[in-house]
């Protein structure tokens, strides 16, 4: 991609802006599936608190999106209608970064709050959501970008391959449908007392071991906490809170 002039800079900033609006407008007031702390508990005690918050984060996206304006106000060149396409494309991939910079940083490094808080599975929430709010416009911007200049096409870049495989992760991580029994894999050397320790926190039934006595089947009631089991040597869980895929899909009959 040719080198960034200011023109290009502000589209970026205000794609950015827009994603943070879109984020903090629609998930944060109108379905209010969380605020911009909700992933902290004592920060959960006051809605006031928690409304103050995202205000101030919506004032940060007004910083960024005037930066977005003054770049695009003060480029040397008039607008054209030729250019108008690229600066729409840019703005895309801003608005796709934003996504990609809010999974990443809020939900998983500091875990301040998940796209869904209220859900059994928040990361399938998140993935979605990061797949066609933050990967989708990314990768057609950059395509269009890309077309624009006359460079190699998106389907036969290395962009490819990394879009391609964090959408078939997050298809690969979706749950079967919850059942009786559950997967678990124990960590290496985890005590087989603490795990049975951690089968009667969970109010759960051991039914099946293999012979190493690592993987074992165990009933559980529906609403059974599996998350906690991870605190007793378990080193994956199917349809827990931290999905693992196609282990969610073993069956042991």
């Amino acid at each position: 991609m040719a080198k960034l002039n200011r023109r290009a800079m502000g589209a970026l900033a205000l794609g950015f802006s827009l994603g943070g609006f879109f984020d903090g407008i629609l998930l944060h007031q109108i379905l209010q599936w969380h605020h911009l702390l909700s992933g902290l508990e004592q920060a959960r005690l006051d809605i006031r608190f928690l409304i103050l918050t995202d205000g101030l984060f919506h004032g940060l996206m007004y910083v960024v999106a005037i930066i977005g304006l003054y770049l695009l106000w003060t480029s040397r060149a008039p607008t054209t209608q030729s250019e108008t396409g690229p600066l729409l494309a840019r703005a895309m991939i801003g608005f796709g970064i934003w996504h990609l910079v809010d999974a990443v940083l809020s939900h998983w490094v500091l875990g301040i709050h998940r796209v869904r808080m209220d859900v059994e599975q928040p990361l399938l929430w998140d993935l979605s959501w990061l797949a066609v709010f933050g990967l989708l416009p990314l990768a057609t911007g950059y395509y269009l970008v890309r077309r624009r200049t006359g460079s190699t096409s998106l389907l036969c870049s290395p962009v490819a391959l990394v879009l391609a495989t964090l959408v078939a992760g997050s298809i690969a991580s979706f749950p079967a449908p919850r059942g009786e029994s559950i997967i678990v894999l124990l960590r290496p050397g985890a005590s087989e007392t603490a795990m049975m320790a951690g089968l009667g926190a969970v109010a759960g039934r051991l039914v099946w071991t293999d012979r190493s006595n690592k993987v074992w089947a165990i009933d559980v009631p529906a609403d059974a906490k599996l998350a906690r089991l991870y605190g007793y040597g378990a080193l994956l869980v199917s349809n827990s809170n931290a999905p693992v895929g196609c282990l969610d899909w073993i069956k042991t009959n």
